[in-house]
């Protein structure tokens, strides 16, 4: 799970907090990351593993949508793969 959130409320954030972290940790969930960022959209791209992802990035074909992408938006690329066993 992914989360992008814009705060309204600092204050209610502690208190939600503390409910949500201890409800998802009882789920079985773990908070392996938490941050902030400046961009208000967002986008999943599943791929079938991190070589695929990869070799997508920097393939041909999507290299040559680099130059749009770049005039288009402010983007940030991460792959996320799954922790090993």
């Amino acid at each position: 799970m992914i989360v992008h959130a814009t705060i309204k409320a600092p204050e209610k954030l502690k208190e939600y907090a503390a409910v949500g972290n201890a409800s998802s940790k009882a789920a079985g969930g773990e908070v392996v990351l938490a941050g902030s960022h400046d961009h208000p959209c967002a986008a999943i791209i599943r791929f079938a593993n991190s070589k695929a992802a990869r070799d997508w990035y920097v393939s041909d074909a999507y290299k040559s949508a680099v130059f749009t992408r770049e005039q288009a938006m402010d983007a940030v690329f991460i792959l996320a793969e799954d922790p090993p066993d």
